[in-house]
C-alpha cells in the first residue's frame, strides 16, 4: 500500500505532556508508516506554537498536575484545534492527555478544572495512586492483549455512549469500577498505559493507523519487535505463576 501525500502527525505539547517516553508514540506511528512506503510528516506543536488544524493524526501524552492544567487552558484557547480533534482527525491520547480532552478534571486540592470538552468523560483523584504494570484485553478486533505501565491518581468516568479501549486483567486503568482502561469515542483512542504503549503494542499502533489511511496495512515482519512483545507477555505469565506458588 502506498500513498502519495504524507500522513501529517501532530505531536501536541511534548514540552509539557510527554512523561514516561509518551513522545515515542509519535516515532512509532511515523516509522510504521514509512516502513510500508507511506510518507509521514511530524509536526511538533509546543505551547508557544499556533497549532495546525489539518493534521491527519494528533498524539498527546501524559504529565504532572501543573502541566495538565496548562495544557487544558491551552486547548480551550485553540477552539479550531479542538474541532479538528473532535472531527475528522484521529487522536491518540495517553493518561493526562486523555483527561484534558474531557469535560472536567479535579486536581489533588479539590479544584475542578475545565477540560477541552471533546470527550464525555470526567476525572477525579482516587484515594491511592495507581502504579505498576498493566495487562488488558483490547476491545478493538484483532489487537488482543495490551501491556504497559501506569502511574496516576486519576479515576476517569466515561459518559453514556462511549466505551473503554480495553478491559483490565491486571492493574487499575480508569479506576471507575468497570475494569475499563482508556476510551474509544469516534476517532479518539485513549489509554492510561505508558511504555511508550505503541512500541509495546504494535497491533494497537496499526489499528490507529488504519483509521488514518482508511484501509488495510501490509504486515510488517519485525522479529526483534515480536521477541520483545513475547518477552513482555511471558514475564507477566511468570509473575502470576510465582505469586500462585508463593501463596
Amino acid at each position: 500500500m502506498t500513498r502519495d501525500s504524507a500522513v501529517r502527525i501532530g505531536a501536541l505539547l511534548p514540552d509539557v505532556l510527554g512523561v514516561y517516553s509518551d513522545n515515542g508514540n509519535v516515532t512509532v506511528l511515523a516509522q510504521r508508516l514509512r516502513w510500508r512506503g507511506i510518507p509521514a510528516e511530524v509536526c511538533v506543536v509546543t505551547m508557544d506554537t499556533r497549532p495546525p488544524v489539518d493534521c491527519d493524526l494528533y498524539v498527546i501524552g501524559g504529565g504532572e498536575d501543573a502541566a495538565q492544567a496548562a495544557a487544558a487552558d491551552w486547548l480551550r484557547g485553540h477552539r479550531p484545534l479542538c474541532a479538528a480533534l473532535a472531527g475528522k482527525a484521529t487522536t491518540f491520547a495517553v493518561c493526562a492527555g486523555l483527561q484534558v480532552l474531557g469535560q472536567w478534571l479535579e486536581d489533588g486540592a479539590g479544584r475542578r478544572l475545565s477540560g477541552a470538552g471533546i470527550l464525555d468523560l470526567t476525572t477525579s483523584p482516587g484515594r491511592r495512586r495507581a502504579v505498576g504494570e498493566v495487562v488488558s484485553v483490547c476491545e478493538l478486533p484483532g489487537v488482543g492483549t495490551l501491556t504497559g505501565f501506569e502511574n496516576h491518581r486519576g479515576r476517569t468516568t466515561l459518559g453514556p455512549g462511549i466505551g473503554p479501549l480495553a478491559r483490565v486483567v491486571r492493574g487499575v486503568g480508569n479506576g471507575a469500577g468497570d475494569r475499563g482502561d482508556g476510551v474509544l469515542a469516534g476517532t479518539v483512542v485513549g489509554t492510561y498505559l505508558h511504555g511508550p504503549v505503541l512500541a509495546r503494542n504494535p497491533a494497537l499502533a496499526d489499528e490507529v493507523l488504519r483509521g488514518v489511511v482508511g484501509g488495510g496495512l501490509p504486515p510488517l515482519e519485525l522479529p526483534d519487535q515480536n521477541d520483545v512483545r513475547r518477552a513482555r507477555l511471558s514475564g507477566h505469565r511468570l509473575a502470576r505463576r510465582f505469586r500462585r506458588g508463593a501463596a
